[in-house]
């Protein structure tokens, strides 16, 4: 058995998404030199490999009551595959989820051939009209299932992380729903809470 090889570390911390919204009006040419993935782990663009599909989903039962829509709605599902170029395996899984009437204005959000979107999630439905008030975050972990194991290339016992990542615009809808398998070898989490003073 090969021993295991270190891979490269990804911090992510709740601090990233006022930094992805701040950079929303900014000019394209500044959005499209990095992204989150540049963030977390303080590599260059040029340094990352990109995989993004996109297919048409009926809402189930669990993301129909996320939404707050019928089940059976049109849903965009969005897939990401983001890994260093010297490393086979992606920093994490992500599957996200959009209301298919919201984004279908811009008909260049329901194209995989558009990403990586300059500015990333916020600044896509930005072109829409959507502001994001706010995003939860809810962790827990559990062992990988074996496709996850494989795919994420993970040391035996390595334990994911599993991140569902809520976002709510300023009329207080859901306006996204991410999944994020996150491998717990190389995946550190960093919660700041500003707290207002007396």
């Amino acid at each position: 058995m090969a021993a295991y090889e270190p891979r490269t570390m990804a911090l992510r911390s709740n601090l990233r998404h006022q930094w992805e919204k701040d950079r929303v009006r900014a000019p394209l040419e500044q959005r499209a030199r990095t992204g989150a993935t540049e963030h977390d782990t303080g590599l260059e663009r040029d340094d990352l490999v990109l995989r993004a599909e996109q297919r048409e989903i009926k809402a189930d039962e669990d993301l129909a009551a996320g939404f707050g829509v019928p089940e059976g709605t049109a849903l965009v599902e969005r897939t990401y595959r983001t890994r260093y170029a010297a490393e086979s395996a992606p920093f994490n899984l992500v599957t996200s989820y959009l209301v298919r009437e919201m984004v279908a204005p811009n008909p260049d959000l329901l194209d995989a051939a558009k990403e990586p979107w300059p500015g990333g999630t916020q600044s896509q439905l930005s072109t829409v009209g959507i502001e994001l008030d706010r995003i939860e975050e809810r962790v827990t972990a559990r062992p990988p299932t074996p496709e996850e194991a494989a795919e994420l290339e993970l040391p035996p016992g390595s334990a994911v992380l599993l991140l569902r990542k809520v976002s709510y615009d300023v009329q207080d809808r859901v306006v996204e729903i991410s999944d994020v398998v996150l491998p717990g070898d190389r995946t550190e989490m960093l919660f700041t809470t500003p707290l207002e003073r007396w």
